[in-house]
């Protein structure tokens, strides 16, 4: 049995870059649980000898994709939002006033919930951008994820997590058991499904808000650093990174942090392109 976690193991981190530590091999039964039930398998060693004897890159990267790490919710640990609406983005708007464009990118959207919390705060409290070019990326290693993510509903329980009651008055439809993002903030939004680790990452323009949080935590150190590189060149030089709240730059010599409204985010400090 301990093979088959060891195969799994090194499996996902080629694919994923996640580094799972053994004393975590327990997650395997649970993750994979409704994958082997679709695949019609018993059992964790059925799925490893399948894999073993033929090649199968759909199911390889199915379970990679299931032993992803998807907590997310609205609104997720508000200082971050609430240091972008009183702070942060005041600022950016007034130095967008020529281009009047904003360009923000959820780098692990997971569901959703996160790229939408982002419209739904420049659609409340910014109201002057109604007639600005606004686009939120929103990515994802999943492609089950970035498919909920574009359906943009949510079931009670993730509506009820985060989410103050007058946002799901004004951007949110009530449709059987489930509440459906409405249009206007649905097409502030674009998900796509993308590795991080497999640079260049395909975006034309840099961004001025970026939210890389809670992606890294299993990542090897090298993989951490080859994101935030990319994401160093996609930020635009005066725009504002977001990471975890237990997450700091691999190379600080990229970044400066700034300590405002209780939380840190960072600035670039060095720019590889013009």
């Amino acid at each position: 049995m301990q093979a088959d976690f060891n195969y799994l193991r090194e499996m996902v981190n080629s694919l994923s870059h996640n580094v799972l530590d053994p004393s975590r091999d327990y997650l395997f039964e649970t993750r994979l649980a409704r994958l082997l039930r679709n695949r019609e398998m018993s059992h964790i060693g059925e799925l490893v000898e399948q894999l073993r004897r033929q090649r199968d890159a759909a199911l390889e990267r199915a379970v990679a994709e299931a032993m992803t790490i998807n907590e997310t919710s609205f609104f997720r640990d508000g200082r971050p939002f609430e240091l972008l609406r009183k702070e942060l983005l005041p600022g950016l708007i007034e130095k967008r006033m020529s281009t009047r464009k904003l360009r923000l990118w959820s780098a692990a959207c997971s569901t959703g919930q996160e790229a939408y919390s982002l419209a739904m705060l420049l659609r409340e409290h910014f109201p002057l951008l109604a007639t600005w070019e606004i686009r939120i990326e929103g990515t994802d290693f999943s492609a089950e994820m970035v498919a909920r993510a574009s359906a943009g509903r949510y079931h009670r329980i993730e509506i009820n997590r985060g989410l103050p009651a007058r946002c799901v008055v004004r951007f949110f439809e009530h449709q059987g058991e489930e509440w459906a993002i409405k249009p206007e903030i649905r097409q502030m939004c674009n998900f796509r499904q993308a590795d991080l680790c497999q640079t260049p990452l395909p975006f034309g323009e840099r961004f001025d808000v970026i939210f890389l949080r809670n992606v890294m935590l299993y990542f090897s150190n090298e993989s951490r650093k080859k994101v935030l590189a990319e994401t160093q060149r996609l930020l635009a030089s005066d725009g504002v990174l977001f990471l975890g709240l237990s997450e700091q730059p691999a190379d600080m010599s990229l970044w400066n942090p700034v300590l405002a409204g209780g939380t840190c985010h960072f600035t670039p400090k060095a720019r590889y392109n013009s």
